[in-house]
Parts: C-alpha cells; sequence; structure tokens
C-alpha cells in the first residue's frame, strides 16, 4: 500500500471512530523539531485544555470514546511518532527517553500549553513522567490511565514482548494487519472486541500504515532486549518516589498487564497519588468510558485527592 493510499484509509476510519462517539475534532498537524516532521494533534471541545498521550502501537483516536465525556475541557489527543499520522522516528535504546521528552516538549511548545493536565496510557504515562523530571514546567499533574509501563516489574504481554527478538520481532509485526488479528490483540489486552468495530477497524489502518511494523519492532527493541525490559527503562520505588507532581491512577480491574496489586503499590510509592479502580482491562475507557470519566472529573478540576 502507499504512503498516500495507507494516509487516506488511516483517515477516514479516525472520521468513522470519531462519527461513532459524536465528536467534532480537529486533525491539527504540528512542527516537531526533534524528530524532523510532524505531529497530529487531534483537538475538541472547549475550556481548561488537557493533553492526551495514547501508549504504543495504536493511535490517538483511541481516545474517542473517553474524550466525548470531557467535552468540558479543551482536549488534546496526540498520536505518538510511527503511529496514526504522526512522522517516524528512528527508536533505539540508546536515544529513546530523549525521543520521548523532547517529542512531548515539541508539541506541548507548539500547542502553547504548559502547566496543565495530562491523561496518559501505558508507555505514554512512561514518557510523561520522565518530561515532568525534565521539564516539571510542563506537567501540572498526571492521570495514568491503565497500568504505566515496565512499572514495579510488569512488562508487555508475551506477544508483544516477541517483537523484541532481533530478526523475529520485524517478522512478527510486518504481518498483514487483519479484522481477526486486532480482535486477538484487543483480547490479549483485557477488552472484549464486541460492539468495538469503528475501533477495531481503526487499529487495522494504524497497522496498514506504511513504517508501522518498523516503528513498533524498533519502539519494543528499545525498551525490551530479547524479551526482557532493559533496566535503565524500568520504573522502580525508588523512580515512584522521586515523582514531584500529582499523579492519579485510573486502573482496570482486569487489567492484564498489571493488576490492581500493583497500582495499589504505587499508589504506596508516588508522594501525591490517589487510584481508582474501575472495571475493564488495559484500556478500561473502551467499554467503561463514563466510569473513567467519572474518576478523572475531580483530578483534572485541579481535586488531587491529597490532603
Amino acid at each position: 500500500m502507499s504512503v498516500g493510499d495507507g494516509q487516506a484509509a488511516f483517515g477516514w476510519a479516525q472520521q468513522r471512530v470519531l462519527g461513532r462517539y459524536d465528536l467534532t475534532a480537529e486533525a491539527r498537524l504540528v512542527d516537531v523539531p526533534s524528530i524532523g516532521g510532524r505531529a497530529q494533534v487531534l483537538v475538541t471541545g472547549q475550556g481548561p485544555p488537557v493533553l492526551l498521550v495514547i501508549g504504543a502501537a495504536v493511535p490517538a483516536a483511541f481516545w474517542a470514546p473517553l474524550m466525548r465525556w470531557l467535552s468540558w475541557h479543551t482536549l488534546y489527543a496526540v498520536d505518538l511518532p510511527g503511529f496514526g499520522l504522526t512522522s517516524r522516528v528512528d527508536y533505539r535504546p540508546q536515544t529513546f527517553r530523549a525521543i520521548g521528552v523532547e517529542f512531548l516538549a515539541d508539541v506541548m511548545d507548539a500547542l502553547g500549553l504548559r502547566d496543565c493536565p495530562v491523561v496518559t496510557h501505558a508507555m505514554g504515562s512512561l514518557w510523561t513522567r520522565w518530561l515532568a523530571e525534565q521539564r516539571p514546567d510542563l506537567v501540572g499533574r498526571q492521570a495514568m490511565v491503565g497500568c504505566p509501563a515496565l512499572v514495579l516489574g510488569t512488562s508487555a504481554p508475551g506477544p508483544m514482548r516477541l517483537a523484541s527478538v532481533p530478526r523475529l520481532g520485524p517478522w512478527l509485526v510486518d504481518a498483514p494487519p487483519s479484522a481477526r488479528q486486532a480482535d486477538e490483540m484487543m483480547r490479549m489486552l483485557g477488552e472484549d472486541p464486541q460492539g468495538l468495530d469503528e475501533v477495531r477497524d481503526l487499529l487495522v489502518a494504524c497497522e496498514g500504515l506504511p513504517g508501522y511494523a518498523a516503528s513498533m519492532a524498533a519502539m519494543t527493541g528499545s525498551v525490551l532486549r530479547w524479551t526482557r525490559v532493559r533496566p535503565e527503562m524500568a520504573t522502580g520505588p525508588d523512580e515512584l518516589r522521586a515523582v514531584s507532581h500529582p499523579v492519579h491512577l485510573v486502573w482496570g480491574r482486569d487489567d492484564p498487564v498489571g493488576s490492581p496489586e500493583v497500582g495499589i503499590r504505587c499508589a504506596d510509592l508516588l508522594p501525591q497519588a490517589s487510584l481508582a479502580i474501575v472495571p475493564g482491562g488495559h484500556l478500561p475507557w473502551l467499554h467503561g468510558s463514563y466510569a473513567v470519566a467519572a474518576a478523572l472529573a475531580g483530578f483534572l478540576a485541579g481535586d488531587t485527592g491529597q490532603e
């Protein structure tokens, strides 16, 4: 598939998802000097700004079921490099952290965002924690939805870990995308694909974009070595104790990446933390968007749950 055809198919699938959840969003492309390209940011809602940073492998429009309940904020949902319509980047272990920090800083600069709440998922949670460590002026507070990437001994689900194996990984992720494969991926992440046809089709379109497979293999290989987490990428107790901004954890009761017990440990270690456990798996807003929005409402309004 050509680049143009892939992007057109993705754009159509993205619009279907937004329409399914009654969202009207501007698909804005912003210049990102650190990756020598542009990032797609979906902009919708009206009110105080909130940045949404999705995890690896899926595009920002995956947030759509949740975004419809947060319309009292101006929402900025960004595709990560290599996923969706954001330009690709050369992921390598030596520069992976710098890429994440500089990318998010450049996006926030382009959007004029400072000291705002950030709602994050999985790899997006890790990148945003790193950003707050280096640029505390940018992140006012952070809501982590789903188990954050590589926290307290957790890792990616087994099939995803295989993508980190040299030679094997690129071959595995380069398999032709299909609805069946996308359904299996959602089940692997603890979510029932039933009733999520538009979301599934968006994932298929994302996986069909030229460069997706290379980005997925390179990102996985940057954080894992032969299926094991690289120590420099892991978030342990010391890293959590050092977090200086307020964090609200919204954890799926059946998250296969990390159980609620991991969430409880995270909340105990973070200096300013609150925890809500909601129904669902690793992407609990797909079927439980209202419950996740309710768990976020007070925190986004400025109530950090701390005395």
